[in-house]
């Protein structure tokens, strides 16, 4: 029973008996009416938030190890000590409740603003005018974001601006991409009075076009210039051009900004649509507007949509789910040329010759390094124009950071191979270790990236680095869209991607976070499929808990004792 307490917002409750929950379990409680996550992690009692903070995934499915608990969603990571970050996408932590042991009796005493919010910002230094630094960032998006918040999470008193050439505060591309109606204020990662209440300074439509590394300043397009101590650079990337024929004509869309979806939106509905490039982004685009277009037309170089990601398995998989929504895949051909009438497109050509209804086209074709500003200058950049970093987000150039999509940078994953990953997550991880770094806390990028796509209602969840993959293997059955899937490079796993079957690529993430490596012959563990399968005793992490299928009374508990056990009872449904 909850009860008031010394006539303050504080609630203590009744939630179970000890013996209720065994060690290891994660348990889903109520306390006033709100859901708790309770934890028993050797022997120890802990209780916080039971809703992750990023898009409200249930805990209590997730993957716990020792004092980590990773989302069964979207992989963020949390302290179950503290509730602090771990690991993105997760911008905000969770709030901590305190657990008492009372003649077998367990209660759980919390906050009433607490339970009703069910996350936690942390607390952040500001601005001092007696600290002369300022840390400048370019970009809008989540890298600088993150890398602001850390500095001001750690101390930094400075100075702190954002500069972005977007006319919006920091917003969610993720979700802008998969929901199209949605207005840019309602995507807002961090709203305008956040960011001024911890003095970070936020200059829209200001894009960088110059940067004078030896007298430290950056030159804007509008004249203006701004002289820094420390600067990061997280510009992040832009559509791939298309070169053919009839380019330039109107109603030929690239998906980069809340407007440019907008105007997608509005030009697509009962028209005839065509997505060059069956791309994460062109994918998804697709799906989308399947329901709202007249038709929607694909159009592919490869045999199936993000060929060299996520294999010809998945790709097959994601173009039958389209295919059976009405729309139509035109792969192994390219797009030759663009016809118009009074300025607009009204025809695609493809290789074959065949030409398709094209009222709105729209670009999927891939992304390049928003980099051009520093033709010309020391840092060092790849072919591609992406800027080389080092794991602390360290460029060549002292008190020069960048991050996110912008860079290439060390891949554990690939033995230290560089690489660009264009994924939420990791920028969020490339910001806070560049803030980390600018602060000369000596930190090392330690993540293992984590992305997800969603088209129709389903959603892919992939974990690792599967650059390279020569050979893969399949536990489950792609035709029921239920399965596993690892990516196998140089005879071991980089890389695993599921449907319909969380948290095992949550749970995948944490053994490659661990350092183990999984072979292929551990990878293809039995043959009798994912119903009856046991992990490798290889695989198996000390204190890791994964949920069990199996219910129990009252409170609703996940657990395991070992990660074998509960990785073959964690989804039987698969």
């Amino acid at each position: 029973m909850a009860t008031g307490k010394d006539g303050d917002d504080t609630i203590t409750a009744e939630v179970c008996n000890e013996a209720d929950i065994g060690d290891g379990e994660l348990c889903e409680v109520m306390v006033a009416g709100h859901p708790v996550l309770l934890v028993r992690n050797k022997k120890e009692f802990s209780a916080l938030g039971s809703r992750c903070p990023h898009y409200g995934a249930p805990l209590s499915k997730g993957v716990l190890r020792g004092h980590r608990l990773r989302c069964p969603w979207h992989g963020a990571c949390f302290n179950i000590k503290t509730g602090d970050i771990e690991e993105y996408p997760s911008l905000d932590c969770l709030p901590c409740f305190k657990v008492t042991v009372e003649q077998g009796k367990v209660f759980v005493t919390a906050k009433k603003k607490d339970l009703e919010s069910g996350v936690r910002v942390k607390d952040t230094s500001k601005r001092c005018l007696l600290n002369p630094n300022t840390v400048l960032l370019l970009g809008g998006g989540v890298a600088a974001l993150v890398c602001a918040e850390t500095l001001r999470q750690e101390g930094f008193t400075g100075r702190i601006i954002m500069a972005t050439k977007e006319k919006h505060a920091p917003y969610d591309k993720s979700k802008l991409i998969k929901e199209m109606t949605m207005k840019a204020e309602d995507l807002y990662l961090r709203k305008p009075e956040f960011l001024s209440a911890r003095d970070i300074e936020l200059w829209t439509e200001k894009e960088a076009v110059s940067v004078d590394f030896q007298k430290q300043k950056v030159h804007f397009k509008d004249g203006s210039s701004q002289k820094y101590n420390q600067l990061l650079i997280a510009t992040g990337s832009h559509s791939s051009s298309l070169k053919v024929p009839g380019a330039d004509l109107q109603n030929v869309c690239h998906l980069q900004t809340p407007e440019d979806f907008s105007k997608i939106l509005e030009l697509a509905a009962g028209r005839n649509v065509v997505v060059v490039g069956a791309s994460f982004i062109g994918m998804e685009a697709a799906a989308f507007l399947s329901d709202k277009a007249a038709a929607v037309s694909v159009v592919e170089k490869d045999e199936f949509p993000f060929q060299k990601t996520l294999g010809p398995q998945v790709g097959g998989v994601c173009m039958k789910m389209l295919q059976n929504n009405g729309v139509k895949f035109y792969t192994k051909t390219e797009l030759c040329e663009l016809k118009g009438k009074d300025g607009k497109v009204t025809e695609a050509i493809i290789g074959s010759g065949k030409k398709l209804p094209a009222d709105v086209v729209v670009l999927g074709i891939g992304a390049l390094p928003s980099s051009e500003f520093l033709k010309g200058t020391s840092i060092a950049r790849d072919s591609s124009g992406a800027i080389l970093v080092d794991l602390c987000m360290q460029t060549n150039i002292p008190n020069v950071f960048a991050a996110g999509d912008v860079v290439s940078f060390p891949v554990a994953l690939l033995d230290g191979e560089r690489s660009s990953i264009h994924h939420q997550q990791v920028a969020e991880a490339h910001g806070s270790i560049a803030a980390l770094n600018m602060l000369k806390k000596q930190k090392a990028l330690h993540t293992v990236p984590f992305f997800w796509t969603t088209m129709l209602g389903k959603s892919i969840h992939y974990a690792g680095c599967g650059k390279g993959f020569t050979d893969t293997v399949v536990k489950g059955s792609l035709e029921q869209q239920k399965f596993l899937i690892f990516y196998i490079r140089d005879g071991f796993v980089t890389a695993a991607a599921s449907l319909n079957c969380d948290p095992m690529v949550s749970l995948i993430a944490e053994v490659l976070y661990s350092g183990k490596r999984i072979s292929k012959e551990e990878a293809d563990w039995g043959s009798a499929g994912l119903d009856e399968r046991r992990l490798p005793t290889s695989w198996d992490l000390s204190e890791q808990h994964v949920p069990s299928s199996s219910s129990s009374s009252s409170p609703s508990c996940s657990s395991s004792s070992l990660l074998a056990g509960s990785f073959q009872r964690a989804h039987r449904s698969c």
